[in-house]
């Protein structure tokens, strides 16, 4: 009789790679987890982190620090403070309460030779405000403008475009001060301009 072991290294040797690769059989507990991991792979991923250059790649999010440990239901669910059913105990009570009440009211009224009082109805207005919320058209959902593109990513960091920022700023600087001085001001640095164009 052969061991488990020597029955596994059999059917690895019997099966294709290839078909082993294409079976429906998910590998449970990598990396210390429990069940499978569900984590997308690289081309899948469609959110993407600008990495210089005009480049983006896809994010990569770092494992989490708890795997491998079993989360507790009563750590993260609101547990029960009472006893099971009492709640529903106490609404039926409730709602016998009023149908004994109300057939004391009608033997009461019949007895008297008069009319059971009538459940209170809402009033008119009420009624009226409800019925027109509820037949009122909804909006649809906002569309954006026939034209209307959405920005492409520039595909620079923070740092980048910052950088070009201030290029451009100080492009403008230069401009504003050449033409003050053909006007014959004496302007030698941003300071001596009335209102400034920079940032800094």
């Amino acid at each position: 009789m052969k061991t488990f072991q020597e029955f596994i290294l059999i059917a690895e040797a019997a099966y294709d790679a290839e078909v082993m690769s294409r079976s429906q059989i998910k590998k449970t507990g990598e990396g210390g987890r429990i069940g499978a991991e569900r984590k997308k792979s690289t081309p899948e991923r469609r959110r993407v982190k600008a990495v210089g250059g005009g480049k983006t790649e896809p994010v990569e999010y770092k494992p989490r620090k708890d795997i491998g440990q079993q989360r507790q239901a009563s750590t993260r669910t609101q547990q029960p403070e009472q006893e099971r059913g009492s709640a529903r105990e106490r609404q039926l009570a409730a709602a016998k309460a009023e149908r004994k009440k109300a057939a004391q009211a009608r033997a009461a009224a019949k007895k008297g030779g008069g009319t059971a009082p009538a459940a209170a109805k809402p009033k008119a207005k009420e009624a009226e405000k409800t019925a027109t919320k509820l037949l009122s058209k909804k909006k649809p959902e906002a569309k954006p403008a026939a034209g209307y593109t959405p920005r492409k990513a520039s595909g620079m960091t923070a740092s980048e475009r910052n950088k070009q920022t201030r290029k451009g700023e100080q492009l403008l600087r230069d401009l504003v001060i050449d033409a003050e001085r053909a006007k014959g001001k004496n302007v030698k640095s941003e300071k001596d301009l009335k209102h400034r164009f920079t940032s800094r």
